[in-house]
């Protein structure tokens, strides 16, 4: 198995019917698809037995803890996160991803939120925050070994995931297109400025930047968001490279 689609979910029937619908499309079928459900009480539980993938429905302590339950369930070579709502952006996706998951330890590609092209900075640039959606990074589960979603985190348990992923991974691959259609409206954009102060606290955890460093990369972040609220159309155009 090449691919392991982990979907999290909770009373978003819409969202995981429409994320089915272009794991459905593609072309590519060397993938499984988990799905861990907390519970939902809005009519997903009558549609997962009818959805070919691996379900667990219980209770949960949020998208982390849920993110972590599917991690253990996973068996393909890599790793991909599309919550309940994004949507791999192309029935070709998976397919144009076979040589690059080909001995790699991650990969990355750009993204789509709505109409807008979102193109990935490089890998190199983590202290700025998360590179790319994290529904367009794949991770090899064999460099896994125990690392796992720290659940203290509410927003920034990915962005200290991957930062730590990073530091262990050698082979690391760029794909040049969009590989999420990234549901818009989550609590990553509805409490941005809570994540900014998250990812603070992750580079301090981590050690991996000086505290001036942090602070000017905490300013900086917020004067982006900023730009985004203001200016959206100075802020697309600089995320379109």
């Amino acid at each position: 198995m090449k691919f392991s689609i982990i979907t999290v979910t909770r009373n978003n029937l819409a969202g995981l019917e429409k994320t089915r619908e272009r794991l459905d499309a593609q072309t590519c079928r060397r993938f499984e698809w988990i799905i861990i459900d907390g519970d939902s009480t809005d009519g997903t539980a009558a549609l997962l037995p009818n959805l070919q993938a691996t379900i667990l429905s219980e209770p949960d302590h949020g998208i982390y803890d849920a993110m972590n339950k599917g991690l253990v369930r996973a068996h393909g070579q890599y790793l991909l996160f599309l919550n309940a709502g994004d949507c791999l952006a192309a029935p070709e996706t998976l397919e144009r991803l076979l040589p690059y998951c080909d001995g790699s330890d991650f990969v990355y590609g750009d993204a789509l939120e709505g109409e807008h092209y979102k193109t990935a900075r490089s890998h190199h640039k983590i202290l700025l925050g998360m590179f790319t959606h994290h529904q367009s990074m794949l991770y090899r589960r064999e460099v896994l070994g125990s690392l796992h979603y720290d659940t203290t985190y509410r927003i920034a348990a990915d962005y200290k995931f991957t930062s730590q992923f990073l530091r262990n991974a050698d082979q690391i691959l760029y794909a040049p297109f969009p590989i999420c259609n990234f549901e818009q409206g989550g609590i990553s954009q509805t409490a941005a400025q809570d994540g900014r102060m998250e990812q603070f606290c992750v580079r301090e955890e981590l050690k991996s930047c000086h505290g001036y460093v942090n602070a000017a990369l905490y300013l900086a972040q917020t004067a982006q968001m900023g730009l985004r609220r203001t200016a959206p159309g100075v802020y697309w155009a600089i995320k379109r490279g």
